[in-house]
């Protein structure tokens, strides 16, 4: 254990409360001694319930037997109630409180009731024997009462930490689920981006062979393009085995799936995005783009994946923020970098049908940022609602376009 050291398979902390209940136990002994009640073999009774009581938590029936069985034995020869009997009363609540069975704490107050009756006729005054039985019944009662009521607070603990364990494993489990899943769509999606570059290479590799001799500077084009593209290629398809041989490690359970919205075979673009943010726009968000930097023409698979950020974005803005939310997008190229940033104010209405996302919400958008080796931070704002930045470098080849995605 990290806090508490064993000690007979026990917690240190547990083992000393149990020998100071001992101690207590044996100091009470010492003093009927020392008041002369019963003498030494009383005084030795109360050394053994007090030595018994030590194993009160792991054997709580064996431990109410023992010691039921001494206080027969000092009721048998006579010696009356002595103090150290508070054993007894430790031993029945131990009962109570630790036995894997209720029965056994019934049984234990049962034998307990026995034993006030016997030690009630033991009484000085034999004509007031039921006073004592009242008030030793009343105190017993009451001890087997605090028992089972502390009890029943500490099975109740015990099933909320049991519930509390398996939905966390259903929790680890429902979010390496959505891992793999969320991979193997990236995984597909990547094959599709390297299926094209393939088809592009095809083509004009078989220009190049045909223009070779008739216009050599189409052919040596032709053939860059050839060479360009399958280095992309090689990138995009160490980046797919990457993502297929990375080993999960679990995140929270998403609260953002739903289905994409674009078919497996479709695979959306930049220039996509401002009929991506009027169809938000017609769900309810408020939704302002802006922009930073010169964009440049990026990969098909980063490209993708800075699609798929701004989808997810936009799609937990509109479930959690809700209808008539404020989002203020922004993507912000630098000379290695694009940023994409979604801040919304979280003052919009629940809506009930939400827009459909693009994956696994934000296990999804850190997968896809991971195959880039970008980074991504999500978390609510001091203002009451949630910001999401991924940032993603860009490759050293990424050339510059002209125009905007802004909308």
């Amino acid at each position: 254990m990290t806090v508490d050291r064993l000690i007979l398979g026990r917690p240190l902390r547990g083992v000393a409360f149990d020998a100071a209940v001992s101690g207590l136990v044996v100091l009470v002994a010492v003093l009927g001694l020392l008041a002369e009640q019963g003498g030494l073999p009383a005084f030795a009774v109360g050394v053994a319930m007090a030595a018994v009581l030590f194993f009160r938590r792991t054997h709580p029936s064996l431990v109410a037997v023992a010691v039921a069985a001494l206080a027969l034995a000092q009721v048998v020869v006579g010696w009356g109630p002595l103090g150290y009997d508070i054993g007894v009363l430790i031993a029945l609540y131990s009962v109570v409180k630790y036995a894997d069975r209720l029965r056994d704490g019934i049984l234990a107050g049962i034998g307990a009731a026995i034993g006030v009756l016997l030690a009630s006729l033991q009484m000085p005054n034999a004509a007031y024997w039921w006073a004592g039985a009242l008030y030793y019944g009343l105190v017993t009662g009451a001890v087997w009462l605090v028992g089972l009521n502390v009890r029943t607070r500490r099975l109740y603990v015990l099933s909320l930490e049991e519930r509390a364990a398996t939905l966390e494993r259903e929790r680890e489990a429902e979010s390496r689920a959505a891992v793999a899943e969320e991979r193997t769509r990236i995984a597909r999606e990547l094959h599709d981006v390297v299926a094209h570059s393939m088809a592009v290479m095809i083509v004009q590799a078989d220009g190049v062979r045909f223009t070779l001799d008739r216009d050599p500077a189409t052919a040596r084009e032709a053939a860059k393009v050839v060479a360009d593209t399958g280095r992309q290629a090689l990138e995009e398809m160490r980046r797919l085995v990457g993502v297929l041989r990375e080993p999960s490690r679990p995140e929270p359970p998403p609260v953002t799936d739903e289905p994409a919205a674009e078919p497996a075979h479709r695979r959306p673009a930049l220039v996509e995005l401002p009929a991506l943010l009027d169809r938000f726009r017609a769900a309810g968000l408020r939704i302002a783009c802006a922009g930073a930097g010169t964009p440049v023409a990026l990969p098909p698979g980063l490209e993708l994946t800075v699609y798929r950020v701004v989808q997810e974005s936009l799609t937990n803005a509109l479930k959690h923020a809700g209808v008539g939310a404020s989002v203020e997008l922004t993507l912000d190229w630098d000379a290695d970098a694009v940023v994409v940033r979604a801040v919304d104010d979280g003052r919009g209405r629940p809506v009930v049908r939400p827009a459909p996302s693009g994956g696994h919400g934000l296990v999804g958008m850190r997968e896809r940022v991971g195959v880039y080796d970008g980074s991504l931070a999500a978390g609510p704002t001091l203002a009451g609602g949630w910001r999401v930045e991924a940032r993603l470098p860009l490759p050293a080849s990424a050339g510059t376009e002209e125009g905007s995605v802004a909308a």
